[in-house]
């Protein structure tokens, strides 16, 4: 793959990124509408610059440094892109309105434990750690795919942490949606 295939492929990821933020902008005011409270906003925009670093890092590393596309390692993390970006897409499919980048959480709505959400507890997550270190791997950038798997495991402790305990106290405890 070359430089340009793969500045298209990030491209084509920092787009869907882009929608992303346009769901969930209307999720988030859907939420709020509905005495949706927010928590964890502190760690937001570390998760903002962690993301971009992750796109931006991927591109400077590729066309600085120049690694060999290697087809037997590049082929693969792509195919893994491709299932990290369905994997999201599904969760925000199943999540619905209730989907967004932010903790941003609906008392008294039960738990989602349709699709995804009944195989594990944050499959969103998932989807986001499989592209961390896919994406920049499709073209062997090593050095950040270990970076933003280092930072983003940081992160994701943080987050999964302030995520847990707002649906914890949010969510009825008798009620689940299965979807």
């Amino acid at each position: 793959m070359s430089e340009i295939l793969f500045t298209v492929l990030i491209a084509a990821v920092a787009l869907e990124r882009l929608a992303e933020l346009v769901v969930s902008k209307r999720n988030a005011a859907w939420s709020v509408q509905r005495g949706g409270v927010e928590t964890g906003q502190r760690h937001y925009p570390v998760m903002v610059v962690l993301h971009t670093g992750l796109l931006v890092g991927s591109l400077i590393e590729v066309w600085l440094l120049r690694p060999e596309f290697r087809p037997a390692l590049g082929y693969p993390m792509l195919a893994l892109v491709v299932a990290s970006q369905a994997l999201r897409w599904w969760c925000i499919a199943i999540l619905g309105p209730r989907w967004n980048t932010r903790v941003i959480v609906v008392p008294e709505l039960p738990l989602v434990t349709g699709g995804p959400y009944r195989l594990m507890s944050h499959p969103n997550y998932v989807a986001v750690v499989l592209e961390g270190l896919a994406l920049p791997l499709v073209h062997s950038a090593w050095i950040t795919a270990a970076v933003f798997t280092v930072c983003n495991a940081v992160l994701l402790s943080v987050r999964l942490r302030v995520e847990n305990a707002a649906l914890r106290a949010a969510a009825p405890r008798t009620t689940a949606v299965h979807s």
